[in-house]
């Protein structure tokens, strides 16, 4: 793709944006000043950095011009052939800038997320294991400065968790979490396994971004809530107030409960939000099953099921088979610095959905 040649429809767009934003009846309407504010935002910084790489490649030609032309004095040749070289890495990381860009934003990417952590194969091994992925997302949350709400949790015997449940939120929370959902599978000597033989276990983690209460309504006469003693850590009213909420809604039959409150209303307040992602979650189900070929062709598939990434203790190594990255620092990523393997699982999906904007452009 020219990148030049595109300059001019999205300079004209970003005139046709701003004119629009002074427009009486979008400021009226909160949703689409919102949404006009945030394209406005995008198209600004594409026009800035489509302006650098037009210069850039103008510069360019005319040095590499002046090298082939020959120059005679060698601290001014050699003063044009180092900038050949610096306008030449900048325009790589300027293209790849621009490029990701110009793939349409997804309307989740701003979103708030639930995740669920669970236990799978591997017994203990496997609930110590989803304890240190709960660990592990706490602390990169943390470095994002995102907030991080429990909502529900079941330990295991041996310790970590058979189930975690909690929230994350903050700017751009989905866009970066969303590729998570799957199977992690680690290889390594359990603590509880005395001849030092290496075991696989796994567990699953499912991302679901969080709707608005008025994005998916929920008829009461479908919810049946059900209230029971609360048990495990919570403080003194634990196991002497019925503070613990269950609801079902019928009509899909999904049940998600909440305990960590002392306060029922609390708690109830914050199933409803697990149940919303869910009940979401199942729209969008069934929408990816009609657009199944699309669906796996991108990295955020969603699909529990799939096995995404190992991470091996031994060798000090995590693999995401998705895209067939490996880094040799696992203890560094175990501690949150995930950094690097979201930016690698970022390019691929980018390159993967732009690749698909052009062809049906």
């Amino acid at each position: 793709m020219d990148l030049i040649s595109k300059y001019e429809n999205v300079r004209a767009r970003l005139e046709q944006v701003q004119k629009d934003l002074t427009d009486p009846a979008v400021i009226a309407d909160n949703k689409k000043l919102k949404e006009l504010s945030k394209e406005h935002s995008v198209l600004s910084r594409q026009v800035t950095l489509m302006k650098e790489f037009s210069a850039l490649t103008r510069e360019l030609a005319e040095n590499r011009k002046m090298l082939d032309e020959g120059i005679e004095d060698e601290e001014f040749k050699a003063l044009v052939e180092q900038e050949v070289v610096d306008s030449s890495a900048r325009l790589e990381k300027l293209d790849r800038e621009i490029r990701i860009l110009l793939v349409p934003a997804s309307p989740d990417d701003d979103r708030n997320i639930i995740m669920e952590i669970r236990a799978g194969t591997g017994g203990e091994e496997a609930a110590l294991f989803a304890g240190d992925l709960y660990r592990m997302y706490t602390r990169f949350a943390e470095a994002m400065n995102w907030k991080i709400e429990q909502l529900e949790l079941s330990p295991g015997s041996a310790g970590g968790f058979k189930e975690v449940i909690f929230s994350i939120t903050g700017s751009e929370v989905y866009r970066k979490m969303q590729y998570e959902s799957g199977v992690h599978r680690v290889q390594r000597v359990p603590a509880t396994e005395s001849s030092g033989r290496i075991h696989t276990s796994a567990v699953s983690v499912a991302v679901l971004p969080e709707p608005e209460a008025v994005e998916v309504y929920v008829e009461p006469k479908d919810l049946r809530i059900d209230t029971y003693r609360s048990s495990g850590p919570g403080g003194q009213s634990v196991n002497t107030m019925d503070s613990a909420i269950r609801i079902t809604h019928i009509p899909t039959g999904t049940i998600v409960q909440c305990q960590d409150e002392k306060s029922q209303r609390r708690n109830k307040e914050k199933a409803m939000r697990h149940l919303r992602a869910k009940l979401l979650e199942i729209e969008r189900e069934k929408v990816n099953t009609e657009r199944s070929a699309n669906r796996r062709s991108q990295i955020g598939s969603g699909d529990r099921s799939e096995k995404i990434r190992t991470y091996n203790y031994p060798q000090n190594r995590v693999t995401d088979h998705r895209i067939g990255f490996t880094s040799r620092n696992l203890t560094a990523i175990m501690d949150g610095n995930l950094d690097d393997v979201v930016s690698q699982l970022m390019a691929e999906d980018y390159k993967k959905r732009l690749e698909q904007t052009l062809q049906e452009n």
